[in-house]
């Protein structure tokens, strides 16, 4: 039964929830075992933080806190938008931090290494390695020029590029279930292509982001619709299911607005843009099958590096017997004399030594980024064991959390809080997943509302900030060795402060779960719906 003066249900203390709620000590079931063992969970069990600061449990979140200040004055005032010197902001704020803890410092390091080695960290990095070296061996197989080509038979315009990058990106995403990857892909391939034919480029890149905030939070195969979903004791298949009508809501609105902005916003002017486009032949548009063959293989359930590691392979085989692309494109051995291995075709001599290919360039261009997110990683651990993280989660859910509605504001403002902290957004997830079902819990709400709320601010906030790791990976593209920016010229790098306000699906994600808590559409009460046992997912 609801109160309807307010919304909140009868039962506001949850000390006695109704028929089909969560007994006490049931809150979070594997969720909490998840947070616990991925090392980045608030639920430890431990009764007192494992570092001792001086200045209390806030003085724990100075490494992340300088490195968010580092990040809004590099990217923000000053347009630099090098990752390398976010690594160097990284690196400051957590030596900073050792000198605020107590002790011989011995627990402060420790937790730096254990931060590092999170299985969170590691799988945003395969990712990127594998989906670097994919896309990188599809552009040098002529896959740009072949987009360019299509784009000119079909009539796609400058103007309506961004769009139709927002739709595909985001059936990519949501196909393979990662929109880190998807994101590699599109800035790698469509990105060039979009820019080349006069596509504005800091809509295209925001459309490419917006496409992978989509496939983030709707792919049933993705990392945070799975950790959203079992955090929150709810099936996988009934998370998708119910957040379809508000990924809707945020894909129709932005897809009209790229439509409405690819008209007001200008191109860029590439010197040469024109002769390509006239030289572009539909031969590279058969690696439309190599990324058919990634999106097939991961949705009949394969692991994605499996699932890469296949369209890599086809990606590979069709370059050569197509002759769309050398072997020393895919990997060379370049050495500084000739010799009996020269005459070998990844062999080749030149004034240094030096390993190259889209092998290589692929996997490499990721490096200064690895690093952020393993340092990323472990400043969120010196928080979480300095007992930071929890100090801000229990201010939320004993002084503003009083009722129902401010309960799913709380939800939706904490998670955008989080992970402008940790912009790894799965790790963001991880971290404030048991405080959402404690909150949720308290006022009853349904597990399937409560994964949504969790998984659709951490897929778009990620996407969003400028030193988030969606933003970040795609940017990397952009200025990493032999990226665009070399191969294009300097229109093919975007600052990623500029791409802020256009993150149209992002923003409009967002706007829609504040819209729902403070109306109530499609709030749920635990006894209105019993989610299948999460062991069943």
């Amino acid at each position: 039964m609801i109160d309807e003066s307010d919304g909140d249900p009868i039962d506001r203390t949850g000390d006695e929830p109704p028929d089909g709620a969560a007994p006490d000590g049931c809150r979070g079931g594997r969720g909490d075992e998840l947070a616990t063992d991925g090392g980045l969970g608030a639920g430890e069990t431990d009764s007192e933080p494992r570092i001792s600061f001086y200045g209390g449990k806030w003085a724990s979140t100075i490494p992340l806190a300088f490195f968010i200040v580092w990040a809004i004055f590099q990217s923000g005032v000053l347009g630099i938008g090098d990752t390398n010197g976010l690594v160097i902001g990284a690196l400051i704020g957590t030596i900073l931090g050792m000198f605020f803890a107590r002790g011989d410092w011995k627990a402060y390091a420790d937790t730096i290494f254990e931060g590092m080695t999170q299985r969170v960290a590691a799988t945003a990095i395969v990712a990127w390695l594998w989906a670097g070296m994919f896309a990188d061996t599809l552009q040098v197989g002529g896959f740009v020029e072949g987009l360019i080509f299509a784009a000119d038979a079909l009539n796609v315009g400058a103007a309506t590029f961004p769009a139709a990058a927002f739709v595909l990106c985001g059936l990519l995403a949501t196909g393979i279930g990662t929109g880190y990857g998807a994101t590699i892909a599109f800035v790698t391939l469509f990105f060039p292509a979009g820019v080349l034919i006069g596509a504005n480029p800091v809509l295209l890149f925001a459309a490419i982001l917006s496409g992978a905030v989509f496939g983030d939070n709707l792919a049933p195969v993705s990392d945070t619709t799975i950790v959203s979903a079992v955090t929150q004791d709810a099936d996988i298949g009934g998370v998708v299911a119910s957040r379809f009508k508000y990924a809707i809501a945020a894909a129709i609105p932005a897809f009209i607005a790229y439509l409405i902005m690819g008209s007001v916003l200008s191109g860029a002017s590439l010197e040469g843009s024109a002769a390509l486009r006239e030289t572009a032949t539909a031969l590279g548009l058969v690696h439309l099958i190599s990324m058919g063959v990634v999106i097939v293989t991961a949705v009949a359930g394969r692991h994605i590096v499996e699932a890469i590691s296949w369209g890599l392979i086809v990606a590979v085989a069709f370059n050569l017997a197509f002759g769309l692309s050398a072997v020393s494109d895919i990997l060379v051995f370049t050495v500084s004399e000739a010799g009996a291995f020269t005459a070998l075709p990844f062999v080749a001599v030149g004034e240094t030594a030096s390993v190259g290919g889209s092998l290589y360039s692929g996997a490499t261009g990721f490096f200064p980024l690895i690093v952020l997110t393993l340092l990323i990683v472990s400043m969120a651990q010196i928080m979480i064991r300095g007992g930071g993280f929890a100090a801000i989660q229990e201010f939320l859910l004993n002084s503003v959390a009083t009722n129902v509605r401010r309960a799913e504001l709380t939800m939706v403002l904490g998670t955008a809080t989080i992970n402008g902290m940790i912009t790894i957004n799965t790790a963001a997830e991880i971290a404030i997943a048991p405080y959402i079902a404690r909150i949720g819990e308290k006022f009853n709400i349904n597990g399937y509302r409560r994964a949504n709320i969790l998984d659709a601010n951490t897929s778009a906030l990620g996407y969003i900030f400028p030193w988030a790791g969606g933003v970040l990976v795609g940017y990397q593209v952009m200025v990493g060795p032999d990226g665009l920016g070399e191969q294009y010229g300097p229109e093919m790098v975007v600052n990623p402060i500029e791409v802020v306000p256009y993150v149209f699906h992002g923003w409009f994600l967002v706007i829609v779960f504040l819209i729902a808590a403070i109306t109530g559409f499609g709030r749920e009460y635990i006894p209105d719906r019993t989610s299948e046992e999460v062991s069943r997912a």
